[in-house]
């Protein structure tokens, strides 16, 4: 059973130099997943030794520090989170930030390929919301799309999680040629079974065995295209986060686009994430980063991990430089997105 670790002193919240509190932390679990999405990683991938990554109780100890500092909201990621051993022992401790009060949310977004088997426990650790990623609704484009994944298995497990009372989000990358023309049947689809959906367009992480350039579809189209179907309205949901959202008069749901290509969305970022490593990227688009790890195994105390945290915070840079190179038809990062966890 997974140690509690005791209460923290008081600590301040974490607050950049552009003013930005810190209040949302997303943490990579595992770097390992059961797909081989085609935007994403390579079909060869080389995943990370073990003894690479944080422990569970490392995992935890790093987590409560940041709710001690502010963060109050906690989205757990991968690779996929939910083929980690034992994941669930890490998220029934930490509920206890839910139950104190000190956490508004604990959340995680998956492939959606473990939910049957373990929404009904998420559900009692205090998970009420989640994210899959769902980029087709055609079973033989979705294992193309994924290399291996049944689509079956993943609506079962969606299934599951909104009979367990989780509320489901449905996430899609709109992926040229692929996908485009099933956008708003996906749209359709989520709203009519009450789950909101939101478009994302292809970031430029890591070498994959295909060329993003092909696969790079602006959202800035794709929104143009919708306008001639549905009608479209804004809505003043900011988050901190990348998504911008409008309403579907026609649905009655809610659609969000997150463009990180065509529209800078750093002015009010309140996120950091952290890799199954322990390694602190103030920012999903730049390769400044702080090891966490070192502190955390150095000491039992969490004094220097917090120090840590607090440089890193202290060189969060304004906004990153996305872009996808065609002239060298090169990733704008060398790290795949489920090192740093999606």
């Amino acid at each position: 059973m997974m140690s509690i670790v005791a209460p923290s002193p008081a600590y301040s919240p974490l607050v950049d130099n552009f003013g930005r509190e810190i209040t949302y932390l997303r943490v990579s679990v595992t770097d390992r997943c059961d797909f081989r999405c085609v935007y994403c990683m390579a079909e060869d991938m080389t995943f990370l030794p073990k003894r690479d990554l944080l422990t569970l109780e490392e995992l935890d100890r790093l987590c409560s520090a940041f709710i001690a500092r502010g963060v109050r909201k906690l989205r757990l990621t991968g690779g996929e989170p939910l083929v980690r051993r034992d994941l669930m022992t890490l998220i029934r401790s930490l509920s206890r930030h839910l139950e104190s009060g000190a956490l508004e949310e604990l959340t995680l977004t998956t492939n959606g390929t473990q939910l049957a088997n373990l929404a009904g426990q998420l559900a009692d650790a205090g998970v009420r919301r989640i994210n899959v990623s769902v980029d087709t609704l055609d079973p033989i484009l979705f294992r193309k799309v994924t290399r291996r994944g049944n689509l079956d298995q993943v609506l079962e497990g969606i299934a599951a999680a909104q009979a367990a009372g989780i509320r489901v989000k449905i996430n899609t990358v709109a992926l040229k040629g692929t996908n485009e023309d099933e956008l708003r049947s996906m749209i359709e689809w989520a709203h009519d079974r009450d789950m909101d959906l939101t478009l994302i367009e292809t970031m430029p992480l890591g070498e994959i065995d295909g060329d993003r350039t092909d696969q790079y579809l602006p959202l800035s189209l794709v929104r143009s295209r919708l306008e001639s179907a549905y009608t479209l309205v804004d809505l003043p949901d900011r988050t901190g986060g990348p998504a911008r959202y409008v309403s579907i008069a026609e649905t009655g749901g809610k659609l969000g686009f997150i463009t990180p290509l065509t529209h800078n969305f750093c002015e009010s970022c309140n996120r950091v994430r952290v890799t199954c490593t322990g390694t602190l990227f103030m920012c999903l688009g730049q390769e400044d980063a702080v090891d966490l790890r070192m502190p955390l195994r150095s000491s039992e105390s969490d004094e220097a991990l917090h120090a840590a945290i607090e440089n890193a915070i202290a060189h969060k840079p304004k906004g990153h430089d996305f872009i996808i190179d065609r002239e060298h038809r090169r990733p704008a990062l060398s790290r795949h997105m489920s090192m740093t966890g999606g």
